[in-house]
């Protein structure tokens, strides 16, 4: 019997809902809520995600200005961007697209950046008051799954959560977010990793096993408990090629899953615009 598939288009849609009348509301204002995007160098793959982000702003009724800097761009150059967006008012949010260039550093440019205007949710600053529980925007694909387990009706609290994976944008952050106090959270969550030689002891009693090590295909059914609940978070890219941690094999065993394509990728895009829309109602209050 195949699982349930959990997609993840209809949570970003009544996600997206709710920004563009946040949206609606500051322009009858006349507040122009606006998402920055920085681009450095020729890569495919982010000139893509660009181009996203772009029209999905367009249609959110978002002002979304764009600097793309040469892959030989200096740090100096990366920081003055930065700083000029910073200093503007009229933009609310900022977007350094990831990977950039190897000679650049990304944390110290992600570090100069005003942490309100973060819409990523990866600032130093972003990720303490996560830890803290204090209000702050959240690391994108982390409150997309969240928001997905609780679109889906998928019980958290009280529930073991096992992540396959420790990195600083999906492991570590999403397992902070999980053991919170609220009806969405509140679970027992175990981090383990592939530095653990018996990491399917702990993914097998898992009632909620996300994947977010960035293997393909590391998750096979044998590693799933029957009936439980799998989200593919880690992917990697070969080429345009998506390949996802969790092979599709997995439906057979699982009681309900994330599709290969479509699942946390679309509820991550809309968790940016949500930062964004809420820093642009917090900077024009």
């Amino acid at each position: 019997m195949s699982a349930r598939l959990l997609p993840g288009k209809p949570v970003a849609d009544e996600i997206l809902r709710d920004v563009s009348e946040r949206a609606a509301a500051l322009r009858a204002r006349g507040v122009a809520p606006s998402l920055a995007t920085i681009l450095v160098g020729d890569d495919d793959a982010s000139a893509g995600y660009i181009r996203i982000k772009q029209r999905q702003a367009a249609e959110l009724g978002f002002v979304s200005p764009h600097e793309h800097l040469p892959a030989s761009a200096s740090q100096a150059d990366v920081l003055k961007v930065v700083e000029q967006f910073n200093d503007d008012r009229d933009v609310h949010g900022v977007l350094i697209q990831y990977p950039i260039p190897g000679h650049l550093d990304y944390d110290a440019a992600l570090g100069a950046l005003d942490p309100d205007k973060d819409v990523d949710g990866m600032h130093p600053l972003n990720m303490g008051r996560l830890a803290l529980g204090m209000p702050g925007p959240l690391p994108c694909t982390p409150a997309g799954i969240e928001a997905l387990l609780a679109h889906h009706e998928i019980p958290v609290a009280g529930r073991e959560v096992v992540i396959l994976g420790r990195g600083a944008t999906l492991g570590r952050p999403l397992a902070l977010l999980l053991a919170q106090k609220r009806p969405t959270a509140n679970a027992a969550v175990t981090v383990v990793h592939t530095g653990v030689k018996d990491w399917p002891r702990y993914t097998q009693r898992a009632d909620i096993l996300i994947a977010a090590a960035g293997v393909p295909g590391i998750i096979q059914p044998e590693h799933v408990k029957p009936g439980g609940v799998v989200i593919g978070g880690g992917v990697r890219y070969e080429g345009r090629r998506l390949l996802p941690d969790v092979d599709e094999s997995c439906e057979a065993v699982a009681g309900a899953i994330t599709p290969r394509v479509g699942g946390v990728g679309p509820t991550t895009v809309a968790m940016l615009f949500r930062n964004a829309i809420t820093a642009a109602e917090r900077a024009t209050a």
